[in-house]
């Protein structure tokens, strides 16, 4: 397949402390990369080295198999970028900020006329041409955040967040445009802390920490490598430390959590386990309800990689 994206051996450094740690990896065309990892885990340092926003100690990164440099302006006119923080103009109304964004690239005004309508119809702002940045819901201006950042027509094109803080209508219209936009043809790096977007959206996903690639695949084969096989989630009424500690005890189980009266039993390898728990609740004269059990998630191989630890 075509790599967009190549980098290569990169190190960025603060003050003897390695953001990013000899760090290699590729985009190919037409995939939707998620880059996941924790606070600090050098995933915006990345970007922005790949960028070239910043300035690092090692490595080669190319983009469309040319060199990327600060002055590369050939290449920076098919990338599209939308950050975290909301960065449109409040002084203009929806229409004339995409214009001015496109206008940025594409300087033939029916050409820009044409684009800016694609960009409105794709983030689903037909009604709100006119409206200014402050009649706008949080989640109508992270779609024309997007749109801003897209009216171009990039054939590359950065995520970082793009959901923050927008309720699931909208964060569900946000889904859909990536995915239109990756049918589209365009490439696309995706940053978020939504592990579920990243299931529905991502052909391949790039675990971070430390500035280093901890895992990589696809949601399927990164479930494979969790430490854990099933995890019964039961509601219980009456359970005792005692009866905790036998469980505990059981020859398959990886760990035991009770919050309020939800029951998480984790286990390794292993069969029946199911009916050896239920088998202790009965033998204890535990009351038990609403009993679930599931295979790992990519949540519990995101957490089994990087810990549980809180961030800064």
């Amino acid at each position: 397949m075509k790599k967009i994206i190549e980098v290569k051996n990169l190190t960025k450094e603060y003050k003897q402390v390695k953001a990013v740690d000899n760090l290699s990896f590729t985009v190919n065309e037409g995939e939707i990369l998620g880059l996941l990892g924790p606070n600090g885990s050098g995933k915006t340092t990345t970007i922005n080295c790949i960028l070239s926003l910043l300035e690092f100690q090692k490595g080669h990164i190319k983009i469309f198999g040319s060199e990327m440099t600060p002055d590369a302006y050939d290449l920076k006119r098919q990338i599209g970028v939308v950050f975290q923080e909301v960065a449109i103009f409040n002084e203009l109304t929806v229409y004339d900020n995409l214009d001015y964004f496109c206008g940025l690239y594409i300087s033939d005004k029916k050409t820009r006329e044409s684009y800016i309508e694609d960009a409105i119809n794709l983030v689903g702002l037909e009604k709100y041409k006119k409206f200014y940045p402050k009649q706008l819901s949080g989640g109508l201006l992270r779609r024309l955040n997007i749109a801003c950042g897209i009216a171009h027509k990039p054939k590359l094109i950065f995520l970082d967040e793009p959901t923050v803080a927008v309720d699931p209508q909208s964060r569900n219209n946000i889904l859909e445009g990536i995915e239109k936009l990756r049918d589209g043809g365009a490439t696309i790096v995706y940053t978020t802390h939504y592990m579920e977007e990243v299931e529905i959206l991502c052909d391949r996903i790039i675990i971070l920490d430390k500035g280093r690639i901890l895992a990589e695949g696809s949601s399927d084969e990164l479930k494979e490598l969790a430490s854990i096989d099933e995890k019964i989630t039961v509601e219980v009424k009456n359970i005792t430390d005692k009866v905790l500690d036998i469980i505990r005890k059981f020859k398959n189980v990886d760990e035991v959590t009770l919050n309020m009266n939800t029951l998480t039993v984790t286990y390794k390898k292993g069969k029946n386990n199911l009916e050896e728990l239920i088998e202790c609740f009965k033998s204890n004269k535990i009351k038990y309800d609403k009993i679930t059990t599931e295979k790992p998630t990519l949540n519990d191989v995101f957490l089994n990689l990087t810990g549980k630890g809180l961030r800064d």
